[in-house]
């Protein structure tokens, strides 16, 4: 495994679990994040962004993180394994509360300068939307294009702690 496409919802576990996995095997990491957003939360053209996935995706190895149903096409078949981290979504609004209060006054590592966490009424939303509208999204992106790429689904913690055992380190 050279090439790792960690996607789920925010507050899923997937930039800390895509840098574990990352610091594990050795590999770069890419939290789309921070490809994307531009300071004050402003977002590229969707031409310019897929030009940078493209190249990112390129690469010979890395661990990916990050959703962006768009951009699957240019992803999943470059990727040698697809994470799905299936966290039940009250699990996820939890997490984006401890984050949002983590990371008070402090950039988070996976987002760029110029962009500080956020907690509205619009991301609880998106969060809570997850697993009916985007979930399908990145199945259905598997399915089309990549449908003999092996998929971990990930449902919490013990099956997170499995999957990093097998690692190693």
């Amino acid at each position: 495994m050279r090439r790792i496409l960690v996607v789920g919802g925010s507050g899923a576990g997937k930039s800390t679990l895509a840098g574990e996995v990352a610091r594990r095997l050795d590999l770069p990491l890419i939290h789309l994040d921070r490809h994307y957003w531009r300071p004050g939360w402003s977002a590229p053209t969707a031409d310019d962004f897929r030009a940078e996935v493209a190249a990112l995706a390129a690469g010979p190895a890395w661990v990916m993180d990050g959703n962006y149903a768009s951009t699957l096409d240019l992803r999943l078949p470059r990727a040698d394994l697809l994470v799905l981290c299936d966290t039940p979504r009250t699990r996820c609004l939890v997490r984006v509360v401890r984050r949002r209060w983590a990371h008070r006054g402090a950039p988070r590592p996976d987002l760029p300068e110029g962009c500080p966490e956020r907690l509205d009424l619009d991301f609880v939303s998106l969060v809570w939307r997850h697993p009916r509208a985007s979930r399908p999204r990145v199945l259905a992106a598997h399915a089309t294009y990549t449908p003999a790429l092996p998929v971990r689904r990930l449902r919490g913690w013990r099956d997170t702690a499995r999957f990093l055992a097998e690692l190693g380190k």
